[in-house]
């Protein structure tokens, strides 16, 4: 019974060219570990590093015609690794750069969402607070802010004396604050 001599590398890969699969699978076995471990070192990552073993065999034969141009095949396989390792940390770091950014444009929107809520709810209650002030200070309140009238132009309309119509719209917006503050804490 012969025992099987054992074939240089260089055999090897000049067979893996050739397409046979037992010999890629020794060339697999002879460096899978080796490039695994390197691999480890660079990401950190046991399972990103069986990734990459993975895809660079899988290159590798899918490339195998072009081995027999590879002067040392271990120095060409270590430098493949080492540049799919690479291509895959940036991948990552771009993948978590997006999350990062789409969780804080969710957070931006879930506090304009909040922000909208919260002037929903005071304009709310300024409406209130502009219901309960006397007929002629709200007349002259929603002249002066709703319809941008100035004083003597409420006065006229109101028939009233420009003074008068002063003091409405400082008790309407004294009252109007005082209630807003023992509503919801807001003071205008």
């Amino acid at each position: 019974m012969s025992i099987p001599q054992p074939i240089s590398e260089h055999e090897l890969i000049l067979q893996v060219t050739q397409g046979n699969q037992s010999a890629f699978g020794l060339l697999f076995n002879k460096y899978h570990q080796q490039l695994g471990t390197y691999i480890f070192r660079l990401t950190d990552s046991m399972e990103m590093a069986e990734e990459i073993v993975q895809d660079v065999f899988v290159k590798i034969w899918a490339n195998r015609e072009a081995l027999c141009e590879i002067q040392c095949f271990k120095a060409y396989l270590f430098v493949m690794s080492k540049n799919q390792a690479l291509n895959c940390i940036k991948k990552t770091i771009r993948e978590q750069k997006h999350q990062t950014q789409w969780r804080e444009e969710e957070g931006c929107e879930e506090q304009l969402v909040l922000q909208k809520t919260e002037i929903d709810n005071y304009y709310a209650l300024l409406d209130i607070a502009i219901d309960h002030l006397p007929p002629q200070q709200q007349r002259v309140y929603l002249l002066s802010r709703h319809d941008r009238l100035k004083y003597a132009e409420i006065a006229q309309k109101m028939n009233l004396s420009r003074e008068t119509v002063k003091k409405y719209l400082q008790l309407a917006v004294s009252h109007i604050s005082a209630y807003l503050e023992n509503h919801s804490g807001v003071v205008i």
